[in-house]
């Protein structure tokens, strides 16, 4: 996800489009209790911090810092980053005092710091051995103008109200618990009292509402009414950064598994509980990266009834890229020199990840997303995973897909799960990525016309759930 940053750089650890600190490692002391603050240790921890920065002491500025970012941050990044501020907000001229606030129930330290141009603020947040696990200089007015964007947004949602469709069909709210908070949902029950079978969908990169909107398409709300009306459970939910983004670009530490594949497994269970769902025959449907993860939701979960792929990239996510950026960018008749580039990038980001240590993932941001969620992604082999399962596994592809190419992913799919009873593979000529009919320019202009699903695809789907013999 991109954020748009207001001028300045970060200090200390948020490389990517921070608004505000999340504290990630919390003492339990403070998590229970709603009065809990940062405590006094942590407010001196980061005075002591701010104040070696202003007298240029960047050895002592990171001297309370947690040890992951004390590694990511030495005292010359700290430098660097420091001298960066001063040039677009003026130099430095005085620190006020330390005050103890909570954002959006999160605590953290606010320190005032003034400049010659505009006064900005310091946030820290530590953990429960008062060690520093984040730290931000921002634009005084960020910080309130940040809290107040997210709780417009979350207001903003709308809310799921139960009705009944024309067919008997039940749609019903249903959050989704995550750490950050419920996500909103949406459970849609066939006629009837059941238990049915059931499906949680799990949507594709980047902020995906439980609709799964794009342009004019709302590809999830297609699929769970369709199959709800062939007598088929759903679960479909927004994904953490449509309800929480600010939270989401300020977790400089995230994974792939904390962006989607937990709340899948989250959304799974939750819908086994449910009582028309048949706990035995609950499957997950996961489209473009949701599902390249799905064998690793089904590895987590092997109680699940079986996994189904639409759009499943079978390559590094970055080698998807920068086919997207070279065969976009040719058919928008972009120049030569600026596709060139984009490719340059993600070549050196590819070998920059090649090269990390797992434990230990590259400082700062790539595209918008921490290093750590593109090296959780980049160490992910979604082909090796998927041959390892014995749960059935449906693999579904439009052929005319510009974003996943039939050639280097579907096929290699094909080649690779050869002769696994246990899988079952559909190719939809002149269908979309989305699954609708495929528009003339192969761009994504082409998905602001509106189109709906297939019926061939949602009828193929319930079929093979019908086909697979409950395993209780």
């Amino acid at each position: 996800m991109r954020v748009k940053r207001s001028g300045g750089a970060v200090f200390a650890g948020l490389l990517a489009a921070c608004v505000w600190m999340v504290v990630r490692q919390a003492s339990a002391a403070a998590a229970g209790s709603p009065a809990a603050g940062p405590g006094a240790a942590c407010s001196g921890h980061a005075l002591a911090s701010a104040r070696a920065l202003a007298r240029g002491d960047y050895q002592a500025a990171g001297k309370d810092f947690a040890p992951a970012i004390a590694r990511q941050f030495p005292p010359a990044k700290i430098r660097q980053a420091w001298d960066s501020v001063q040039a677009s907000a003026g130099g430095y001229q005085r620190l006020g005092e330390a005050e103890q606030r909570r954002i959006d129930g999160r605590p953290v330290v606010v320190i005032p710091v003034g400049f010659s141009h505009a006064p900005w603020v310091f946030v820290y947040a530590c953990n429960g051995d008062n060690e520093i696990t984040r730290a931000r200089l921002m634009p005084a007015t960020q910080l309130d103008e940040a809290a107040a964007a997210e709780r417009k947004a979350a207001q903003g949602k709308i809310p799921i109200k139960p009705r009944t469709l024309a067919d008997g069909v039940r749609v019903e709210p249903l959050s989704v618990p995550s750490p950050y908070g419920p996500l909103r949902g949406v459970l849609t029950l066939p006629a009837g009292k059941g238990p049915f079978p059931a499906m949680v969908l799990v949507g594709g990169s980047g902020p995906n509402d439980l609709d799964e909107a794009v342009g004019g398409s709302r590809p999830f709300r297609d699929i769970a009414e369709g199959l709800a009306a062939v007598g088929i459970a759903s679960l479909r939910y927004d994904k953490r950064q449509t309800d929480y983004p600010f939270r989401m670009a300020a977790d400089a530490s995230l994974t792939v598994d904390q962006e989607e594949t937990d709340d899948a497994l989250t959304a799974a269970h939750l819908l086994a509980k449910q009582p028309q769902v048949d706990p035995n025959r609950v499957f997950v449907l996961g489209h473009s990266e949701g599902a390249m993860l799905a064998p690793r939701i089904g590895r987590r979960d092997p109680a699940l009834a079986g996994i189904i792929m639409m759009a499943a990239p079978a390559r590094k996510l970055l080698a998807v890229i920068r086919e997207q950026t070279h065969e976009q960018g040719r058919r928008l008749g972009l120049p030569k020199e600026q596709i060139e580039k984009s490719e340059k990038a993600l070549t050196a980001e590819y070998k920059l990840l090649d090269a990390a240590d797992p434990n230990h993932p590259p400082a700062g941001s790539f595209a918008g997303a921490p290093q750590s969620w593109w090296l959780s992604v980049h160490d992910y082999d979604q082909v090796a995973v998927a041959e390892s399962l014995s749960m059935p596994i449906l693999v579904l592809q439009g052929g005319s897909d510009f974003q996943v190419s039939t050639r280097n992913d579907f096929d290699a799919w094909k080649r690779a799960l050869a002769g696994h009873a246990n899988v079952t593979f559909h190719l939809y000529p002149g269908l979309s990525h989305l699954f609708t009919p495929a528009g003339r320019s192969l761009t994504t202009a082409d998905y602001a016309r509106p189109a709906h699903v297939d019926p061939a695809v949602i009828r193929e789907i319930a079929a093979w759930i019908n086909s697979q013999r409950s395993p209780g």
